[in-house]
């Protein structure tokens, strides 16, 4: 059979909203479903995605999804995977597990470079080797290095699992699902549970394969620019080899509660002062069709938390019961959608409280009423981002993809969300014409709906102890249960394992990877147009691009003016211009008033080391986006905020102190690899210094002292707030930056340019800076059961003069020799390159890592293995393609823009960075060996940063200073 007749085309449909032609398909002869969306952007997306459900908390869906990509029939190298890292021009490459689908997507802009990428996933999902090897490495294994050794347990992901565990965030909203769906496949984690991860056997992991990864449990999604014909002769050629099969993957409906229920957990917390309870009540919701009932509970949502100023979200934040919300808000991506919202940092004596606060209020806008203002804003909101369709650094297509499963994998319509002009209108019209509309649906799905829980997450500081307990209690049980041959077995297999993985690939197998040559590359960077101008005496660059009538406007302000002592206020001053309200409004108005008449107005600060070496700069961008038609609204809205904001409101700047608290405390252990990272390098360069004390962990401590001082201390924090506001907002600080087609700029500059004329010129002069140093070895302790370890240093002050083949190399050292040294061998999740060309900071960053020692021992052993290194044509190669793959990843239009704004603030001309490309493109083995005597400065000099649980900190004795973070 031809691959045309394979197929039969059930439905064709012309998406205008998106500019699409979307056809569904279905195989003949396997029943497999495919999506395919033809359209003209130039990012393709390929995705296969199989109904996965778990049966219990052994985490074998997440623990497969690692180990498929771990060799197959046609690519029998370690990890294809991998390969595909080093050198090739993906924009995105990886795979998820959900609570009830594994999905497999890539991406790439250069069409042999996707054909490349679909066929090397294919293959691996379809004929995978997943050897009992590989399930030991990416699952779990036991490790003994020897018969009088302790036993322990390795795996990635069961180090992956132990950091997640670590996260009361996580475990919140993962208890909450837990909680609703207690008789289906929800009611357990897909991802593994640590504790559960070692029941899990081979021979269920090979089962769990064989039954669900058939293409008739598959669902396949195409998008892009690419030749449809093309996608369908591809997938045949892989789908010619299957029949038909049964595969009982349906997710069952969670039958409803007759009555709410209660349950409490417990996570491992640190400090008495720190550890607070989490509160959220939970509702189960109708299933993710029809759209227009979709859109409009999204829009609901909206209403309800989606803004500062949103009724329910003001009445949690207002009571004063807890630090910030938590709960996941409306999860859409289940059959049944569900919806969790509370507290997190709730007194002991406060967590009762919580659920009779949300019921009362919901309670109170069912009879009467959601303001007219919060409806508009909720609305014009949900529908600026439906049209505006921005993905940040996803490719839109891989968005349109998970957007298409949350109906079409329940045997829904793949397109009913995606088409969302006519349910919109629809949801639009009962919304804003039908009165009650929305209180109705909240009276129904929520007042009146008995299936929700209330969960209430409790600290426990003996959580973490107990645990390590337990398992060296379990594992020396099982030692004691084995026989001398059963141990020296264990012995031999550790051995076995570490000497595959340190094993290379043949190079007839490496060979088989699919891969472009450097002919295939273009010699030419891809430019963005940017014109520079000036508008009120204030430099404007502006980028004529298409940008779907929407003007995207960015302000800078350098934060050179602002005196040292101040600086930690910098986030927080930058949330008080949108959330404190104006001389002429309250907060609540403003925030109204934003999410009706704007697509968005948020801040960022950024810091980075100048293009020459020598400078740095550190700025405040205040960011906005609107319709064209809505330019002046927006000008409107930043005029008011930067020249006439309220800071006198201390009840709501201590509550911004509070949630800013809880928010970076949360942030420290899911992103633990970025706050070492930033404490490491603040004592390396002083743009790195200026962001560890308005991100770092220097600011953790700020705000924890400055909710203290807002109550003893307020006049003089106020007086701190008006100077910042006086030293940061001065329009001879400021630059401009618009995104926008050239003709729509033209009719929009005059307010734009009123809006700069507004704000005062002060022309004050520079603060003075004086870096602080930090400990040259520091360990941060919170309590997690991994470990985020960091070493750096400064090459640049060491003599290093930075070459583009430095980016090669970084590239090589993250995806060669810290995976397989730091991931396959021992064990983390990820482990990170971080080359600075501006300042020539270097820093190695490994992620929920068990070891300590080991991984330092990598990091120092570097320079030694670039020398050492017998370095193929093919593996430099890659390299190269791996650094121009970065060099030109794909970027929406706001995106472009404001890239080419901080290239132009920095010095990063055109000119330069053509430079760097062909100094990429150039790069031999020498550059290899050359670089090695700059790593060395890192075994000799280097700084070290790690963040983890105080026992193993400890162990390292005095190498370490040990400041306690949680």
């Amino acid at each position: 059979m031809s691959w045309s007749q394979a197929f039969e085309r059930l439905e064709h449909a012309v998406i205008d909203e998106i500019r699409t032609k979307a056809t569904i398909y279905r195989h003949k002869a396997t029943g497999a479903r495919v999506l395919s969306m033809e359209n003209d952007d130039e990012n393709k997306v390929f995705g296969v995605t199989f109904r996965t459900p778990p049966q219990d908390a052994t985490g074998l869906p997440h623990i497969l999804e690692h180990s498929v990509l771990c060799g197959s029939r046609k690519y029998p190298v370690k990890e294809p995977f991998v390969e595909l890292l080093k050198g090739s021009l993906q924009t995105f490459l990886n795979a998820f597990t959900y609570p009830d689908k594994t999905c497999y997507p890539v991406a790439s802009q250069n069409h042999q470079d996707f054909y490349n990428l679909i066929d090397v996933y294919l293959d691996a999902v379809f004929y995978p080797r997943i050897t009992p090897w590989i399930f030991k490495q990416e699952g779990w294994h036991y490790e003994l290095d020897s018969p009088q050794a302790p036993l322990t347990y390795k795996g990635v992901v069961y180090n992956e699992m132990r950091g997640a565990y670590s996260s009361p965030d996580r475990l919140v909203i993962e208890y909450a699902q837990h909680s609703l769906f207690p008789d289906t496949p929800y009611g357990v984690d897909s991802g593994g549970d640590p504790k559960v991860i070692p029941s899990l056997t081979y021979e269920q992991f090979k089962a769990f394969h064989e039954t669900f990864y058939h293409p008739s449990n598959a669902w396949f999604f195409f998008y892009g620019d690419d030749d449809p014909n093309r996608r369908l002769q591809i997938l045949e050629e892989y789908l010619k080899d299957f029949q038909a099969r049964r595969v009982n993957s349906a997710i069952p409906r969670q039958a409803p509660f007759p009555e709410p229920k209660r349950l409490s957990r417990t996570y491992a917390a640190g400090e008495a002062e720190t550890a607070k309870s989490f509160v959220t009540v939970n509702w189960l919701l109708p299933e993710t069709e029809p759209p227009e009932l979709n859109l409009s509970l999204h829009i609901l949502e909206y209403a309800l938390l989606g803004m500062p100023a949103s009724p329910l979200r003001k009445a949690l934040i207002d009571s004063g019961l807890g630090e910030d919300l938590c709960g996941v808000g409306l999860e859409g991506e289940l059959r049944q959608m569900m919806f969790s919202t509370g507290l997190r940092g709730v007194s002991p004596d406060a967590t009762d409280k919580v659920e009779p606060l949300i019921l009362d209020t919901l309670q109170d806008l069912a009879r009467n009423g959601i303001a007219r203002e919060t409806v508009e804003a909720a609305v014009n909101t949900v529908e600026f981002r439906l049209r505006e369709n921005n993905t940040g650094s996803y490719p839109r297509g891989l968005a349109l993809m998970l957007r298409s499963l949350s109906t079409w994998l329940y045997d829904g319509n793949p397109l009913s969300l995606i088409a969302f002009e006519k349910p919109l209108e629809e949801a639009k019209r009962k919304i804003l014409e039908m009165p009650g509309y929305l209180e109705g649906l909240l009276q129904t799905h929520w007042l009146e709906n008995p299936h929700r829980t209330t969960l209430i997450l409790e600290p426990d500081a003996e959580l973490e102890r107990r645990r390590e307990e337990e398992e060296s209690r379990r594992l020396q049980a099982i030692k004691e249960s084995l026989s001398p041959e059963q141990i020296q077995q264990i012995v031999e297999e550790t051995r076995l394992l570490r000497e595959m993985q340190q094993k290379p690939d043949p190079p007839e197998a490496l060979a088989t990877i699919p891969r472009l040559r450097l002919e295939d590359l273009d010699p030419k960077n891809k430019t963005i147009p940017a014109q520079e101008g000036r508008l009120a005496g204030v430099p404007v660059l502006t980028h004529d691009l298409f940008t779907g009538g929407i003007l995207y406007l960015d302000l800078g302000f350098d934060l050179k003016g602002v005196p040292q002592r101040l600086l930690p206020y910098v986030p927080l001053f930058a949330r008080a211009l949108l959330e404190m309200g104006t001389e002429e409004e309250d907060y609540v108005s403003l925030t109204q008033r934003i999410s009706r008449t704007t697509g968005g107005i948020f801040t960022q600060v950024s810091t980075s080391a100048f293009a020459d070496g020598r400078q740095f700069g550190a700025w405040l961008f205040v960011r906005g986006k609107a319709m064209v038609r809505q330019a002046s609204d927006l000008c409107r809205i930043l005029r008011d905020v930067l020249t006439s904001i309220r800071l006198d409101n201390r009840p709501r700047f201590k509550q911004m102190v509070l949630e800013s608290k809880a928010r970076r405390e949360a942030r420290l252990i899911p992103e633990g690899h970025r706050f070492v990272s930033r404490r490491l390098k603040a004592s390396l360069h002083p743009a790195d210094w200026v962001l560890e004390k308005m991100k770092g962990v220097d600011s953790i401590h700020f705000v924890r002292n400055l909710a203290d001082r807002v109550d003893s201390s307020w006049p003089q924090v106020l007086a701190d707030l008006e100077e910042l506001r006086r030293s940061l907002l001065d329009r001879s600080r400021l630059r401009v930056n618009v995104t926008l087609d050239e003709a729509a700029w033209r009719s929009t500059a005059s307010v734009v340019e009123e809006l700069l004329e507004a704000v005062p010129d002060r022309r004050g002069p520079d603060a003075s800076w004086n870096p602080e140093l930090l400990p040259a070895h520091e360990g941060l302790t919170v309590p997690a059961q991994v470990h985020y370890v960091a070493k750096g240093a400064c090459l640049a002050s060491h003599g290093f003069h930075f070459h583009g083949s430095a980016l090669v190399v970084s590239h090589f050292l993250r995806t060669a020799w810290l995976w397989d040294q730091i991931r396959v061998q021992g064990g983390a999740y990820g482990a990170f390159t971080q080359l600075d060309r501006f300042s020539g900071n270097l820093a190695f960053v490994s992620y929920r890592d068990p070891n300590l020692e080991k991984t330092l021992e990598v990091y120092d052993r570097t320079a030694d293995f670039l020398r050492n290194l017998d370095l193929s044509v093919e593996e430099l190669t890659k390299s190269v393609i791996g650094v121009i793959g970065d060099l030109d990843r794909h970027l929406l239009p706001d995106a472009k823009g404001f890239t080419s704004f901080i290239r132009h603030l920095t010095g990063d001309d055109d000119e330069r960075r053509q430079q760097l490309r062909q100094e990429v493109l150039a790069t031999s083995p020498e550059d290899f060996r050359r670089f090695a005597d700059a790593v060395e400065v890192l075994r000799q000099e280097g700084r070290v940063a790690i963040l983890g649980p105080e026992d193993g900190l400890r162990r390292l004795g005095e190498r370490l200073t040990i400041t306690r973070v949680l």
